[in-house]
């Protein structure tokens, strides 16, 4: 599953489709629709978009794989016992809120319990963590010293409730709120719908490249933000920990190809995405071998109520990101 940093750099150059961010149709209006998802494909839109910036901006690119170097080096330090086995950080969160009417207001209550979500999803001390399988026990990430806290919440009515993709509800010049020193807080912004070609995106992230960078942060439709949404198979805030988890360096867990590469040495190799609820256990073929899939790794796309762990390889490129010497240790200032 390893790749070096020039095939990462190959990977993101091949994959990436200068049209993707084609058939964005974000509209202005205030019209009341049922259902409007439904029969469509929800995509999460944070490597989509990644690709699409590292292939426009050469300077991105350097970053992202100077990044990659540090968290080689990183997890190569801590194997020696020269990085400190606590690397507690709690990260301070910023909901900016984009509404246009009371029902897409979403509640403080909501938004408290997206932050109790984040904690336990990243401290494994949900109820679910007791179905984690047994062959993959061994490699539960367990308490991965990253904490949430809620700082603020910013709240905003507009006219629009079609957000393209695009970070345009990232600025107040453009109809949306302008972040909160993104170097010392994650922003959320939370808005009403985003189209993308015949489906819609639930939530996208920037990547560690981005650190501190105005539009750095994730964006989420209301409807998957904390407990209690309207959609049954996602109202559990776990879309949202899928997405924080790009933020914090991590990819998707079948490596955005078949039988892709994720950079991670303890999630078993798989084709491709998964939705609705697999049965367990799962096994698929890639280079040959058969293997018993994690599908229920917060970085797949399966129903929420089937998302429970991250390993501690993934945990490694989380901490490597918030370490005092990572892209992200600005959020360490509290």
């Amino acid at each position: 599953m390893k790749k070096t940093i020039l095939g990462v750099l190959i990977t993101l150059m091949v994959s990436c489709n200068n049209n993707e961010t084609e058939n964005v149709t974000p509209e202005n209006t205030n019209v009341e629709e049922t259902n409007i998802t439904a029969g469509k494909e929800a995509f999460c839109g944070s490597d989509i978009l990644r690709r699409k910036h590292l292939a426009e901006d050469p300077a991105a690119m350097q970053r992202m794989l100077q990044i990659e170097q540090q968290t080689v080096s990183f997890i190569e330090q801590k194997k020696m016992g020269k990085i400190l086995p606590d690397g507690s950080v709690e990260i301070p969160v910023i909901f900016n809120v984009l509404y246009t009417k009371a029902s897409n207001n979403v509640s403080d209550a909501r938004i408290n319990s997206q932050i109790d979500v984040l904690n336990k999803a990243f401290a494994s001390t949900h109820a679910d963590i007791s179905k984690i399988p047994a062959e993959f026990q061994s490699v539960n990430a367990g308490d991965t010293k990253i904490k949430f806290r809620l700082a603020g919440i910013n709240r905003k009515s507009t006219k629009t409730s079609r957000w393209a993709p695009d970070d345009k509800m990232k600025k107040a010049s453009t109809g949306g709120m302008d972040s909160t020193n993104p170097n010392q807080y994650l922003n959320i912004w939370v808005v009403d719908y985003m189209p993308y070609q015949t489906g819609y995106v639930l939530g996208y992230a920037t990547f560690p490249e981005d650190a501190g960078l105005w539009n750095d942060g994730v964006v989420m439709m209301d409807d998957y933000v904390g407990e209690g949404g309207p959609d049954a198979t996602h109202n559990q805030g776990r879309v949202t920990v899928h997405e924080v988890g790009h933020y914090l360096n991590l990819r998707h867990i079948w490596g955005d190809a078949n039988c892709g590469d994720d950079l991670v040495g303890d999630t078993p190799q798989q084709i491709t995405k998964h939705s609705s609820v697999p049965t367990y256990p799962r096994y698929e073929t890639c280079g040959g071998v058969s293997r018993s899939v994690m599908f229920m790794n917060y970085m797949d796309y399966s129903d929420e109520t089937t998302l429970f762990m991250f390993t501690q390889q993934q945990n490694n490129r989380m901490q490597a990101s918030v370490s005092a010497s990572g892209p992200r240790a600005g959020l360490r200032v509290l």
